[in-house]
């Protein structure tokens, strides 16, 4: 195990190689969340700072957890070639749609139908482990491209908000998410 503060070069690189990494929250009190992100929806801002942007889902916890801890823990981990999880551990902030921020912080990102909050994350720690009992498994497709994405186009702006007001507005442990601008 090795742990350090900073993503180094080879760590930048093994996070940019995986289709798949897992954000995990807890609010003080409640469920802990964990959710598997994937697509093109990460970005590396330098070596103490990554910012990702999440999708519209049934749920929305990290924003939640987020307005009242936030503590954010991301993890990497090899299913192809050689063994390695990567955690990293920092703290965050969600920015909502409605934000005067949202459209630097989305530049980056391709527009996808859905996009709800961008999540800046400064790392405090970053830790390696083996990653031995992870299984191999082969990388086929992304699947949001073909079902996420258009799931959200066919709604349109309008059904969108809609679709965030009955399914996204609160946590599974009634918590607000921020998404309507007003909770």
């Amino acid at each position: 195990m090795a742990i350090g503060t900073k993503l180094n070069r080879s760590f930048r690189a093994f996070i940019k190689r995986q289709p798949v990494f897992f954000v995990a929250t807890a609010a003080p009190e409640g469920r802990v969340n964990v959710s598997p992100k994937g697509m093109d929806t990460l970005e590396i801002l330098d070596d103490t700072r990554l910012r990702w942007l999440n999708l519209s889902g049934s749920g929305n916890e990290t924003a939640a957890h987020l307005r009242l801890s936030d503590r954010m823990t991301l993890m990497f981990c090899a299913f192809e070639g050689d063994a390695l999880i990567l955690r990293v551990y920092g703290t965050a902030r969600a920015t909502h749609p409605h934000d005067s921020e949202w459209a630097e912080k989305t530049a980056a990102f391709p527009s996808l139908a859905g996009s709800r909050q961008v999540i800046d994350m400064e790392i405090d720690m970053v830790q390696t482990s083996c990653g031995t009992g992870v299984p191999l498994m082969e990388f086929k497709a992304q699947r949001g491209p073909d079902e996420l994405v258009p799931y959200f186009e066919a709604m349109g702006k309008e059904g969108v908000t809609a679709f965030w007001q009955r399914k996204n507005t609160r946590s599974i442990d009634g918590y607000e998410t921020g998404i309507s601008g007003y909770d």
